[in-house]
């Protein structure tokens, strides 16, 4: 039972329930982005470069027999495949961008200056008396 006991400590711990909440989070996102690229942003671009859908952009290597079906690059599907890549990596790119100005504000705060000494407290006093 220790190696339960340890599992369970270890998968408990916040930065793997982080991690665990982050990765779930990327796979919507990714999905989102995806239908982003295929269905909004690459039917436009089909239709500027004269109606082509690029899932159909394709090399064929060797021809279909009866037995064999084609082998062919798709490279339609890797040129959506890089565009949902490059809003992806922008996205996190602004979000580390958001994160890292957020820290800075952060730090910028001076903090408050630490309350004087008792010795501090008497020898100002002494000097506002002498003052006097």
């Amino acid at each position: 039972m220790k190696i339960v006991d340890e599992f369970k400590a270890f998968a408990m711990k916040g930065n793997v329930v982080d991690m665990a909440v982050g990765i779930i989070i990327g796979a919507a996102f990714g999905r989102i982005v995806t239908s982003l690229v295929n269905d909004i942003i690459m039917p436009p671009i089909g239709v500027l470069l004269g109606g082509v859908n690029f899932s159909d952009l394709k090399l064929v290597v060797k021809a279909a027999t009866e037995a064999k079906p084609a082998v062919t690059w798709n490279y339609g599907n890797f040129i959506q495949v890089f565009i949902d890549f490059l809003i992806v990596a922008f996205a996190v790119f602004l979000l580390v961008k958001a994160v890292n100005m957020a820290k800075k504000k952060e730090a910028e705060v001076p903090a408050a200056p630490p309350a004087p000494t008792k010795d501090q407290a008497l020898l100002t006093e002494i000097r506002d008396l002498l003052k006097k």
